[in-house]
């Protein structure tokens, strides 16, 4: 299956769930939001949220600054 990740093309060959993704690339941690064809996917429901075909995942991190 491929979606894009950040405006790249990323090929999902075991990754079924967004948490699969967040694990495979270490999100696992405070401060990251994850957003699917525009919209953001509470972490709690990372687990149950099914990918597709072509789905538009952003990743954001939050940082901290003045």
């Amino acid at each position: 299956m491929n979606i894009e990740i950040n405006n790249e093309s990323y090929n999902c060959t075991e990754e079924k769930t967004l948490q699969d993704i967040a694990n495979r690339m270490d999100l696992n941690k405070p401060g990251v939001a994850i957003a699917v064809n525009m919209r953001v996917i509470s972490r709690d429901k990372w687990d149950n949220y099914n990918m597709s075909e072509n789905d538009k995942v952003i990743i954001i991190n939050a940082t901290c600054g003045g």
